[in-house]
């Protein structure tokens, strides 16, 4: 009774709802109180009901967080929503080939269905770019444990392939595909040697710097890359000679990254329970334990941002055919931290889990669109609340790559 009587305490909820609604008054009364009026004018205009709301919603936010975990130890079960999410991953589980079934049959389908409209199809051809990007990078960090801050590099190096060659060769895309991901790919070794030495938040700034240095490159290689003002007129991909216009060009672009985005996430799915698979994740446990074990890390690295990088140069040349125009501005570090958010969010490792984040980090902003001015406040408050969530990622339960048989188990 004593330990229900500790829990329950509204009036230190109250409380911490109140210094919550005091930090969003100091923080909101700059960044939303006050707002320049187009035009040139040196005037503010207050805007009292924005940080009223901003105030409110932290209150009634914190509220519910001190009273979710007080309930929680109440119950001695653990927090009432983590307590949800756990009972409902174990109720869908049993049923997760038919929902992966049922889904992909959805996004077969789509064209077809009533809400498969031209912003449905653009959409939905944009959350497949990022999880084909997200499964690139899931094997770097998510596998083999090794935070790369760059990616969007070996996006560009994609992007960049398909467009030179189709414009100054007049290659077709389906030629062009594989060379862009061998290019993405052999870039990505060549950034794995100088980085075998390093780990941790080293190994960060590094890739982070390597992806700066190929904008960079792009913006000033004028005569190859254009220069800031990209290269334009990219021929859109065909099929078997035909060329589609309209809503069949959108249509047959998204079967096409549709087709790519399940090779991908299949191509991850079956690596991982291989040789190379478990090395990477040997790996990421413990470097000095698996170099004991007779395995390389140099080996494991390299093939690690190889085939993460591949993926990226894949995605990079279906959004140049899709764009028809790039520009460095298309590449910057902006992207690579939504790529990685998609990994961390959706648990590390975790396929279902990239599904997910991709589609829940795409469609957000598009939801705050009409909350323009703070379309990425909004944006960067809902990634807050998930991470306070669930901080180990939105599905971060993984089956094991490799099972013990039951006579193992018995020893």
């Amino acid at each position: 009774m004593s330990v229900v009587t500790a829990s329950f305490r509204p009036v230190a909820w109250i409380k911490e709802a109140a210094f919550a609604s005091m930090v969003a008054f100091v923080l909101a009364l700059p960044l939303a109180g006050f707002r320049l009026p187009d035009g040139g004018t040196a005037t503010l205009s207050f805007r009292p009901l924005w940080v009223a709301i901003a105030v409110a919603a932290v209150a009634t936010g914190r509220f519910i967080l001190a009273m979710n975990r007080d309930l929680g130890l109440m119950s001695g079960v653990g927090t009432p929503l983590i307590s949800f999410w756990s009972d409902a991953r174990k109720t869908v589980a049993p049923y997760r080939t038919w929902i992966v079934m049922a889904t992909l049959l959805t996004m077969i389908l789509l064209p077809l269905l009533p809400f498969g409209t031209r912003r449905t199809l653009d959409l939905a051809t944009l959350v497949l770019v990022y999880v084909m990007l997200g499964a690139g990078l899931n094997i770097v960090v998510g596998l083999a444990g090794l935070l790369d801050l760059g990616y969007v590099a070996f996006y560009a190096v994609g992007a960049y392939t398909y467009a030179l060659l189709s414009t100054e060769l007049g290659w077709s895309f389906w030629i062009c595909l594989p060379i862009a991901g061998i290019l993405a790919a052999s870039a990505g070794i060549a950034l794995g040697f100088p980085v075998l030495r390093l780990r941790g938040d080293y190994l960060a700034i590094v890739t982070l710097g390597f992806g700066e240095m190929v904008r960079i490159v792009l913006i000033n290689w004028h005569s190859l890359t254009g220069g800031s003002n990209g290269i334009a007129r990219i021929p859109t991909p065909g099929f078997f000679g035909f060329q589609f216009s309209g809503i069949s060009r959108l249509t047959f672009l998204y079967f096409v990254i549709l087709a790519l985005a399940a090779v991908t996430m299949l191509f991850a799915a079956r690596i991982r329970v291989t040789a190379i698979g478990r090395a990477w994740e040997a790996l990421r446990e413990d470097e000095i334990a698996c170099r004991s074990l007779g395995l390389n890390p140099t080996t494991i690295k390299l093939s690690a941002f190889a085939v993460g990088a591949m993926f990226a140069g894949f995605a990079g040349a279906f959004f140049a055919a899709r764009q028809g125009f790039i520009s460095p501005a298309s590449f910057t570090f902006m992207e690579s931290a939504i790529i990685l958010a998609i990994v961390v969010l959706g648990g590390m490792g975790s396929q279902t889990g990239l599904v997910f984040a991709a589609a829940v980090l795409v469609l957000l902003p598009e939801i705050f669109r009409d909350f323009a001015e703070l379309r990425l406040l909004l944006f960067g408050g809902a990634m807050v609340l998930i991470m306070i969530w669930r901080p180990q990622g939105l599905v971060a339960h993984r089956e094991p790559g490799v099972r013990l048989g039951s006579e193992n188990k018995a020893s």
